[in-house]
């Protein structure tokens, strides 16, 4: 039987509020599922959180809630998905990398100042794997130079800094409910609304430019255009299978973290041989089990081990191609640092399968690492 890398969780309550979002007769943007997503949000992060239908749409509205413009310059990591990116350079703005951290993978902050000049508007930081970037220090230089600091907190969901969950800590934030995350929708997303200024604006780019939210609160006898914006709200059918994620979410991310832990100290014994690294999580962070990643020596080692894992019917990955190496990074960003960890890590990270019903595949998995190493070592 064929391991995959990814089986997407589902539930019959999923389903079931699906049906019963059609028989509300409302399956456009905005319906019951899509306020119940809302209001999940906003009592468990204590701020106001819009329901997107992808966290690429959350990105982007980041980059409209900042007014980024030509001449503008963000710092973000060059290793990242290329949805960080594309939220800069829809607005005309340029993207400036830097290079990560060899521990936790997330943008070096001991780079950041060296790459601001005064173009510079906003940090991006990604919490990559769901463990949270420096934030202390990234949020001290921001604001010593006046800057925005947004999260791409895509893979955070459940995760946190210091007790503050990601995303909820720079000016704005968003999380991702991709079929690979933790807590899904297929494709869905986020924006969390950290700074109140931001509120009313985000409101109405999401509808189209329109100020419609506050037609449907009775606020206003009609709406119509009044600013830049796009239709960035889910289906009603799409917010009611994440809000029977949301219900259980507690119980997702409880058994990931036992597959997370089962795997960590699987291979805890070919790190002490040298063989591999495991992840580092920092004291100050609380991570949510999203990925387990182990990091080989070199590229050809990487790549025997895919290939073993392949032939055996177990499907691993590696990551992100770094975009300041692809040819989209080189026409519209900037590097700002040497990039010798990114490209290490793009070359010799591997991502193993990790989904809620991997209980009875593991100990298979586990076996057939024991023959590889075994055999190549």
């Amino acid at each position: 039987m064929r391991i995959p890398f990814n089986k997407p969780y589902c539930s019959i309550m999923g389903i079931e509020n699906i049906i019963d979002s059609i028989c509300c007769g409302k399956i456009s943007g905005d319906g019951k599922y899509t306020k119940l997503c809302n209001e999940w949000f906003q009592k468990k992060l204590e701020r106001k959180v819009l329901i997107t239908h992808s966290c690429t749409a959350a990105l982007e509205m980041m980059g409209l809630l900042a007014d980024l413009g030509p001449g503008d310059e963000i710092i973000l990591p060059s290793f990242t998905f290329v949805s960080t990116a594309n939220a800069i350079i829809l607005r005309g703005a340029t993207p400036v990398f830097v290079d990560i951290k060899p521990t936790t993978l997330n943008i070096d902050e001991n780079l950041i100042e060296q790459a601001i000049s005064s173009k510079t508007r906003a940090i991006f930081v990604v919490h990559y794997a769901g463990v949270g970037c420096d934030m202390d220090e990234i949020i001290r230089i921001a604001r010593k130079y006046n800057l925005y600091v947004m999260e791409d907190a895509a893979q955070g969901f459940g995760a946190f800094y210091k007790e503050k969950p990601l995303g909820t800590i720079g000016d704005l934030g968003c999380l991702s409910f991709h079929e690979t995350k933790n807590i899904i929708s297929g494709e869905g997303g986020c924006l969390i609304l950290n700074n109140p200024n931001f509120i009313e604006r985000a409101e109405i780019i999401r509808e189209k430019g329109t100020n419609r939210t506050k037609f449907f609160r009775g606020e206003i006898d009609k709406y119509t255009w009044v600013d830049i914006g796009s239709s960035y709200l889910p289906s009603d059918m799409i917010s009611a299978y994440l809000y029977a994620q949301l219900e259980e979410s507690d119980k997702i991310l409880n058994h990931r973290i036992k597959l997370w832990n089962l795997y960590n100290n699987f291979f805890e014994i070919y790190e002490r041989k040298g063989y591999i690294k495991r992840p580092y999580i920092p004291a100050y962070c609380r991570h949510n089990a999203h990925i387990y990643y182990i990091l080989f020596e070199n590229f050809n080692k990487r790549c025997l081990f895919i290939e073993y894992l392949k032939k055996n019917k177990i499907h691993s990955v590696f990551h992100y191609v770094p975009l300041h190496s692809a040819p989209a990074g080189k026409k519209y960003g900037k590097i700002a640092s040497e990039m010798d960890i990114t490209n290490r890590v793009s070359d010799t990270l591997v991502r193993m399968p990790l989904f809620y019903q991997l209980d009875d595949e593991i100990e298979r998995i586990f076996e057939v690492i024991e023959k590889f190493f075994k055999e190549a070592f």
